[in-house]
C-alpha cells in the first residue's frame, strides 16, 4: 500500500493576504530577478522562506525557520483545525492553444526507498548538490514545497469533489488559473487515500526533494533527538497518470563539443536516419515547428541562423535504446564522437542559445507521451534525464507541512 493521507497545514491567512501575493513558482526555476520580483509584491512572499539568499550566509537556513515561527506567531500563517486535504487544479493553455487543465490533490505521502515500498522513480536524475534543500529542511523542519506524483489508479480524478465554487483561485504571470478546495470531509478523504493507496506513485516531479526527504528522515531515525515524527512522510501533490490530467513539454538539448561542420547533416547521414525537411527561424521562434516534427517523427538541430534540420532516427535503426526521442538522441550522438549537452525549456530559448553563440546546436526533441510514461512506470525502468517538463508548476505557498 501507498500510505497517503491528510495533515495539519499552515496557510496564508486569507482575510490578509491573496495567493497572488504570496505564492511563488518552484525555487529551481526562479532567476534571481524572480525572487526580487516576488519579493517586491509581499514582504511575506513564501520565497522568503524557500529560496534563502546565499549572501545572508550559513545562517539563512535556521532564519528561514525563525521567520516561519515569526509568521505564524503573528497571524500571517494559520494552522488548519484538523488534519484536511487540499484539492488543487491548474489550467492552461498547451504548446498548440488548446485549453487543458491538471487536476490533483495534496497530501502526505509516506517515504520509501525505490525498492522498498510503493514510490517509484521516473526518471534519471543529473548530478545535483542536495545540501542545499537538506539544509532547509534542517533549518525549518517543515516540507515549503511539494513533489509531484503520479498515481496508477485510474479514477483518481473523479473523486476529487471540484463542483462547489473554490476556496481559492488566481492566475499567475503567465495567465494560469489556479483553483483551491479544501477537503476536510472524513469519507471523501478516506475514498482518496484509499484509492491512491492501492497502487504505486511515480515521482514525476522534485526527485532532488524527495531524495532530501528520504536523508532527513533517516537522520531523525538514527538521532536519540530526534522529534519530528512527520519526517516518515513529504508533501505531494498527487495527480492520476492519464492524458486527460496531464501537460507534458519536452526539455530540449544544447548540444557542444561535437567535431562537425553541420551537426544536423552529420545525425541524418547516420545508418537508419533520414534528414525529411527543414524549418524556418520564424517557425522555430513561435514553436510551430513542433508540429512539422509531430508530423514527421523527427527531432529538430537549430543551425546558427535560428532555422532547423528535420531528422527522422527510425527506431528500428536503435534496437535495445527507449522508445524517446532523448534516448536516440544520445545514442546517435555517441556515434559520431564525443559530445556535451545541457538542457533549455522552449523552442525560441533554445534558439537563442544557439544564435547568440552560446552554444553551437540545440536540438529539439518531442514531448514524451503519457501512455510512455505510464508504460515505463509499470516496468520500474528509468527515463533518460530531463526527459519530461510537466507544465504548468504546482505554486509554493498554497499549503505548508510542519514536520512536528
Amino acid at each position: 500500500m501507498t500510505g497517503f493521507s491528510p495533515f495539519i497545514a499552515l496557510r496564508y491567512n486569507t482575510s490578509r493576504f491573496t495567493p497572488e501575493e504570496v505564492t511563488s513558482p518552484p525555487y529551481d526555476v526562479l532567476s534571481a530577478k524572480d525572487r526580487e520580483d516576488l519579493v517586491a509584491r509581499s514582504e511575506f512572499n513564501a520565497v522568503i522562506v524557500d529560496l534563502p539568499l546565499e549572501s545572508d550566509g550559513e545562517g539563512r537556513y535556521a532564519q528561514a525557520g525563525k521567520t516561519l515561527d515569526a509568521w505564524l506567531n503573528d497571524g500571517v500563517l494559520v494552522a488548519d483545525d484538523t488534519p484536511q486535504l487540499t484539492a488543487y487544479r491548474m489550467t492552461t493553455l498547451d504548446d498548440l492553444g488548446k485549453t487543458v487543465a491538471t487536476l490533483g490533490v495534496i497530501g502526505a505521502l509516506e517515504l520509501s526507498r525505490p525498492g522498498e515500498g510503493q514510490i517509484l522513480p521516473h526518471e534519471h536524475t543529473t548530478p545535483k548538490a542536495k545540501s542545499d534543500r537538506l539544509d532547509l529542511l534542517r533549518g525549518t523542519a517543515t516540507n515549503l514545497s511539494a513533489i509531484w506524483g503520479l498515481s496508477l489508479t485510474h479514477g483518481l480524478s473523479d473523486l476529487i469533489d471540484v463542483s462547489r465554487d473554490p476556496d481559492q483561485a488566481w492566475r499567475d504571470e503567465e495567465d494560469t488559473l489556479h483553483e483551491v478546495w479544501r477537503i476536510s470531509d472524513s469519507s471523501q478523504i478516506e475514498a482518496i487515500c484509499a484509492a491512491i493507496g492501492q497502487t504505486p506513485i511515480v515521482v514525476a516531479d522534485g526527485h532532488h526533494r524527495y531524495e532530501t526527504s528520504l536523508a532527513y528522515r533517516d537522520e531523525q531515525r538514527e538521532s536519540a533527538q530526534g522529534d519530528t515524527p512527520g519526517a516518515e512522510a513529504t508533501l505531494c501533490y498527487v495527480v492520476e497518470l492519464s492524458e486527460e490530467q496531464l501537460t507534458v513539454r519536452p526539455i530540449h538539448r544544447l548540444v557542444s563539443g561535437v567535431e562537425v561542420d553541420d551537426l544536423g547533416a552529420a545525425l541524418g547521414a547516420l545508418d537508419g536516419s533520414t534528414v525529411v525537411g527543414k524549418v524556418s527561424a520564424e517557425d522555430v521562434a513561435s514553436g510551430d515547428v513542433l508540429r512539422e516534427m509531430d508530423d514527421k517523427a523527427a527531432i529538430a538541430v537549430v543551425g546558427p541562423d535560428g532555422s532547423a534540420v528535420l531528422v527522422h532516427l527510425d527506431p528500428q535503426a536503435y534496437s535495445g535504446v527507449d522508445d524517446l526521442d532523448s534516448a536516440r538522441l544520445v545514442a546517435a550522438l555517441e556515434a559520431i564522437g564525443p559530445y556535451e549537452l545541457t538542457y533549455q525549456h522552449g523552442t525560441a530559448l533554445a534558439q537563442k542559445a544557439v544564435t547568440d553563440g552560446t552554444s553551437p546546436w540545440a536540438v529539439l526533441i518531442r514531448p514524451v507521451t503519457v501512455a510512455a510514461i505510464e508504460a515505463n512506470a509499470h516496468t520500474g525502468d528509468r527515463m533518460p534525464p530531463k526527459s519530461t517538463f510537466f507544465f504548468p508548476k504546482p505554486r509554493t505557498g498554497i499549503v505548508f507541512r510542519p514536520l512536528s
